[in-house]
């Protein structure tokens, strides 16, 4: 009973201003993806690691593990054209007998051990997948051609992060339509009727986009 981590190195980092992608953007003078990378290989929820990395990139993001000492990194394969299509080549590397795919973005890379595990939980409960979300602290409202059409109602709504986390036997049926749109992976698994539990995410998963987003998530270290 293993559980697999695909850890998503996505994003070319042209909007933090850079020549290399995302994941090598320097935090605290090495590469974001190092972040991730050394707390899923310190979790003892994890079992063994696929980076998707960005194309030729691959064998950088293997010496990184080497260099981290993370040998529970088996894999980096490249990208595809979307998140989705990432996610998809990631998971084709875990293997027929593993138990549970974890997804991770390494763009969300102060990743708390405590969320890991629970996302895991509710998969020993009966539940085809967890995500972790925070709730909202803003009112949302639905707007078409500038005109509010919809107050919607705060209570029911969360903002998703990652991990999520799926048995494996149901995340690769999930795998097998089109996933090119997907906005993120329990979209899929419920989309084949899968049943997803929302667990409490981390203020600190912030998600590296712009470079004082980069610059947040360093004071935070």
């Amino acid at each position: 009973m293993s559980t697999w981590a695909v850890l998503v190195a996505a994003g070319r980092g042209e909007r933090l201003g850079l020549d290399r992608p995302k994941a090598f953007a320097p935090l605290r003078g090495r590469p974001l993806l190092a972040e991730s990378l050394e707390r899923l290989e310190r979790s003892e929820w994890i079992d063994s690691i696929v980076v998707v990395a960005p194309e030729g990139w691959e064998e950088p993001s293997i010496l990184l593990a080497e260099e981290l000492g993370c040998g529970k990194v088996v894999a980096a394969v490249p990208w595809g054209a979307t998140r989705g299509e990432s996610v998809a080549l990631g998971a084709a590397e875990v293997p027929g007998d593993a138990a549970v795919v974890l997804v991770h973005d390494a763009a969300r890379p102060l990743l708390p051990d405590e969320v890991v595990e629970r996302v895991l939980a509710p998969l020993t409960e009966g539940w085809d997948g967890a995500v972790a979300a925070l709730l909202l602290p803003d009112t949302v409202k639905r707007v078409r051609d500038d005109q509010v059409v919809e107050t919607l109602p705060r209570d029911e709504l969360v903002r998703v992060q990652t991990p999520q986390a799926f048995v494996a036997s149901v995340f690769r049926s999930a795998l097998g339509g089109d996933v090119a749109g997907a906005g993120d992976c329990s979209s899929l698994v419920e989309a084949l009727g899968g049943r997803v539990r929302v667990v409490e995410g981390d203020a600190r998963l912030l998600k590296v986009t712009t470079a004082e987003d980069l610059a947040l998530v360093e004071s935070l270290l």
